[in-house]
């Protein structure tokens, strides 16, 4: 199972563009499910009056997803390509949702985004491109969707507009060197295997564009970080956590502590998709369980790290952010919630230090009384209650943030600098 390269990618895009209709294809048509399961799903949909959902609920586990057709929870699935096993990260589009895609997108080494030939970018489309940027994910596929459904169906010269419409957008956020595929999830065109229908297109499928994609380097020479997900309590073996292996490497037997709940335990066994492992490197998924700690002692949010180097629990902490979306103005007070890692945690804006010429870097205006839409600015931000965060700069996993407020995202960012708590 684990001989190949492990690779998280996350699918984004605009909600209805056919993200969990094409990551259903992909897993069918690579052998990760059984075509019954898909068979069962399609008499389901029709019987519910949803036709052409049945890809899209073997993503959408939830009863409440599949009434309301749409991507709520950040679904986890396995698969293999050539040269990679690949995690995929379905990421809801939804805007209620946009939290969840955070967490989804912040553990993602690559992102697919899906937009749809025939309605071309849209304003979510733009949120999670600068989302993904923002949150550093370095690499990029744009799967050009139901080009089924374009007129005259599989228009090149559709194709090609949306393309272009995309690139420029992806080229002013700095990515370059981005793999366009037209697709169409629900036919199953050029998502595993080459289509006749495409025949002007001579790039490679969406399966073949994934194995193009850079392994990212496994920081493993850094200090351990695993962002707790989950915290479980299984008969038989104990406290468990759940989460991903960010930084460092966590072995059977080591002693780790949980920040900032301040709990101290011994690593028992680690296993990843049900399989115990020795050791735990960055970019697994794992669980652990952990004796000396009960179920109580920690949650959602905490970080496991060695005690020798702790993870860091911010009584202060300085950010470079971008605002992207605020009906008024940010002005030092101003206490929305943000998600680092996996913690939620209210934090104060206490100071606007200066903004930032976003092209240049340079000083714009030192202490301004307020920042808006569109602003890069840099501020001191105090924490509501204990919360871990690193310098993007040392460990930048633990490092990139977005701000919440009023159900949508106001800003992203980057902590610079940590003023650590002592007591």
């Amino acid at each position: 199972m684990v001989n190949k390269p492990h690779l998280n990618v996350v699918f984004i895009g605009h909600v209805d563009h056919g993200k969990s209709t094409t990551v259903g294809r992909l897993l069918l048509d690579t052998g990760a499910i059984d075509p019954r399961i898909i068979e069962q799903y399609r008499k389901e949909a029709a019987e519910k009056g949803k036709a052409t959902f049945e890809f899209a609920w073997v993503m959408d586990r939830l009863k409440e997803e599949r009434e309301r057709g749409v991507t709520i929870d950040v679904a986890h699935k396995e698969f293999q390509s050539n040269k990679y096993y690949i995690t995929i990260i379905d990421a809801p589009g939804h805007r209620d949702f946009v939290k969840n895609m955070i967490t989804g997108t912040s553990q993602a080494d690559a992102a697919i985004l899906v937009v749809s030939a025939k309605e071309g970018v849209q304003e979510q489309t733009r949120e999670h491109i600068f989302l993904a940027r923002a949150l550093g994910v370095p690499q990029m596929v744009v799967a050009v969707n139901k080009m089924d459904a374009t007129t005259p169906p599989y228009s090149q010269e559709a194709y090609n507009n949306v393309k272009a419409e995309v690139e420029k957008l992806l080229k002013s956020v700095g990515y370059k060197d981005v793999i366009f595929v037209p697709i169409s999830g629900y036919v199953g065109d050029n998502v595993v295997k080459p289509s006749p229908n495409l025949s002007w297109y001579k790039g490679p499928t969406l399966v073949e564009a994934l194995d193009m994609l850079k392994l990212p380097e496994k920081p493993i020479d850094k200090p351990l970080r695993i962002p707790v997900q989950d915290v479980y309590s299984i008969t038989g073996i104990g406290t468990v956590p759940v989460g991903r292996v960010e930084t460092g490497v966590l072995n059977v037997n080591d002693t780790v502590i949980f920040m900032p709940a301040n709990k101290t335990g011994e690593v028992k066994s680690i296993e990843m998709h049900h399989q115990p492992l020795p050791r735990a490197e960055p970019g697994d998924n794992i669980g652990f369980n952990v004796r000396g700690i009960s179920k109580n002692d920690i949650k959602r949010g905490d970080v496991c790290g060695k005690p020798d180097n702790p993870p860091t629990v911010a009584q202060e902490f300085t950010a470079q952010i971008v605002v992207l979306n605020h009906p008024s103005v940010i002005s030092p007070g101003y206490t929305p919630v943000f998600h680092v890692h996996t913690a939620q945690v209210a934090c104060t804006i206490s100071e606007i230090v200066k903004t930032l010429d976003p092209r240049t870097n340079a000083t714009k205006q030192e202490k301004p009384d307020y920042i808006r839409t569109g602003d890069v600015a840099i501020v001191k931000v105090t924490p509501t209650r204990p919360l871990v965060i690193e310098k993007s700069s040392e460990i930048p996993q633990l490092g990139r943030f977005a701000v919440r407020d009023m159900g949508i995202t106001v800003a992203a960012g980057l902590c610079i600098d940590v003023v650590k708590k002592t007591s």
